[in-house]
């Protein structure tokens, strides 16, 4: 073969390679149809770019936002509870406050006496209506008088002699409140009842007097020797034994032990004598001052919280 010749082949052959491969890429499926049968459905949709807002944020999200509220709920909380907390009377007494009793009329002379002779009471116990030939009775005149001094108003209920059976405790206590609300005693005072060293006493009338008192508007309060040797130390030990809540809500004033009158700058260690676990706040310490016509007293300072005040 000669060389013209060869090189004729060659050039053939290149060209019969460059036409496969011209006609392989012009026919190649680059895009093939597809073979399924087509979907009747509509297309989908494509995802949209906006924020869904009916769908809960991821989690962490989710998370972070949950903290928000919890951290703003006890926050909440705090300043409820500092709102529930609300400032007593008694938060800017000290602990043990000095007063005084009197069954005489309250008049401006009579705090002029009490002031020059003993000193300023913050407690004055005084009796709800009058009881002839025994004590005065309170009127919004003197009322008006007492807190214009800034006393705390302790009021005292004594129109019995008999303090024995349950409807006979019940029946005082519904005239105490009535008395009570007859003045405009607000509702949250103690009333005291009179229960007198001479006068019969049991646990019945006791639990009459307290029950019907708790049940109003007031709270309990009973006055009296509380002495262990006296029938009231007995009866009221009694009581609390059959109402257990005598013990935890009715408050004591009690006259023992006795020590005498004195001035406020004088006056003894609170130490008042009453049955165990009961709510002694009250120690009418002195009787029957020579002048004035007035008892002295110490008070633990929460009492103040449930008498009527300024």
């Amino acid at each position: 073969m000669t060389e013209k010749g060869f090189n004729l082949m060659i050039a053939t052959v290149i060209g019969f390679l460059l036409c496969c491969a011209v006609y392989f890429y012009v026919t190649e499926d680059k895009a093939k149809p597809v073979t399924s049968t087509p979907s009747t459905e509509s297309p989908l949709t494509p995802p949209s770019t906006k924020t869904d807002t009916n769908q809960p944020p991821p989690v962490k999200e989710q998370d972070h936002d949950n903290q928000n509220k919890n951290n703003e709920n006890d926050k909440q909380k705090e300043q409820d509870q500092k709102k529930d907390k609300k400032t007593e009377p008694s938060d800017k007494l000290p602990e043990v406050v000095w007063g005084i009793d009197s069954a005489s009329e309250t008049t401006k002379d009579l705090y002029a006496c009490v002031k020059e002779n003993f000193g300023d009471p913050i407690v004055f116990g005084r009796y709800l209506g009058e009881r002839e030939g025994i004590s005065v009775g309170l009127t919004a005149e003197q009322v008006e008088i007492m807190h214009a001094e800034g006393d705390f108003i302790l009021p005292i209920y004594n129109h019995f002699d008999n303090a024995t059976g349950y409807d006979n405790g019940t029946a005082h206590a519904m005239e105490a409140i009535k008395l009570a609300g007859e003045l405009g005693i607000p509702e949250g005072v103690a009333i005291f009842a009179d229960i007198e060293p001479g006068y019969p006493v049991d646990s019945e009338f006791i639990q009459g007097w307290f029950e019907t008192i708790v049940a109003s508007n007031y709270k309990s309060g009973i006055y009296g020797v509380f002495d262990p040797e006296q029938a009231l130390f007995k009866a009221f030990q009694e009581a609390g034994k059959s109402n257990g809540a005598i013990l935890e809500q009715n408050y004591i004033w009690t006259a023992a032990p006795s020590a005498g009158i004195t001035a406020e700058a004088k006056a003894p260690e609170f130490k008042p004598s009453a049955p165990e676990g009961s709510l002694a706040w009250g120690w009418q310490y002195g009787l029957d001052a020579d002048v004035c016509n007035i008892d002295t007293n110490l008070f633990k300072r929460e009492l103040v919280d449930v008498l009527w005040g300024p």
